[in-house]
């Protein structure tokens, strides 16, 4: 059985100190665990630190953003090939914290992911729907959306060998999780959506739950077959916490 992903988003929390005893204690706690791969996406200015404390270990780590463009006069951003320089293997791409914050389009998301593949950078391309999206019954109508955009303008067989995180807007941060068959319900249609262009894309492709997964339900998440892991948010800033998730993984 293929393993199972867990990714911690840190978002913007830590400090260098904060940051070297939770990553020691990401290493003391998860360095038996064989069977699952954990990657840590920190804020950029701490990229050079956990490239000196992860170098050599089983623990990845990558970038929460990334520019869409190459080089350039673009103040404050951050370019592809400046996240490899720090050993990053990975970048989360179009997150609905940002996506809402900076008004992110679907094919500005699209620019970044592609981005991402060039450069050799696994992109984690975030994907779901508000609450009154899915109270209206649209929810797989706008997933389809935010997929078909990088399809209709690169390719499905762009999504090989890549992540897609399902999180549902509505229970990011908010303490109230997807059920285990909400998700698996709407990771199989994303599975599906894929494969009805690109089989053998579909098949390599890794997709993960985010929105408010902790030690308890992310057993019974982790358990449903088209759920490939986790992003972790919140208990990921806890290493007790976060080793349990990732233990469910296993």
């Amino acid at each position: 059985m293929p393993r199972k992903i867990v990714v911690a988003n840190w978002k913007m929390h830590g400090n260098l100190a904060t940051n070297q005893q939770l990553l020691q204690a990401y290493l003391d706690r998860l360095s038996a665990l064989k069977n699952v791969e954990v990657v840590v996406c920190v804020p950029y200015p701490y990229l050079a630190q956990v490239q000196s404390l992860l170098q050599h270990t089983a623990i990845a780590w990558g970038a929460q953003n990334l520019s869409k463009d190459v080089v350039g006069a673009y103040t404050g951003e951050v370019s592809a090939s400046m996240l490899r320089d720090f050993g990053a293997t990975h970048v989360i791409i179009g997150h609905s914290e940002r996506a809402t914050a900076y008004c992110e389009s679907d094919e500005n998301i699209a620019a970044k992911f592609m981005q991402a593949k060039a450069h050799g950078l696994v992109p984690i391309l975030c994907v779901g729907e508000t609450l009154i999206e899915r109270e209206a019954g649209v929810m797989e109508m706008v997933v389809a959306k935010q997929i078909d955009t990088i399809i209709n303008l690169y390719g499905a067989a762009v999504f090989a060998n890549t992540v897609v995180s399902y999180e549902p807007i509505w229970a990011i941060g908010t303490g109230l999780a997807a059920t285990p068959d909400q998700a698996q319900s709407m990771h199989e249609f994303i599975r599906h959506r894929v494969a009805s262009h690109n089989q053998e894309a579909a098949a390599s492709l890794k997709i993960l739950y985010g929105g408010s997964v902790n030690p308890q339900n992310a057993v019974q998440l982790f358990n449903m077959q088209d759920i490939d892991g986790g992003l972790i948010g919140r208990c990921s800033l806890s290493a007790q916490e976060f080793e349990g998730i990732c233990q469910a993984a296993c």
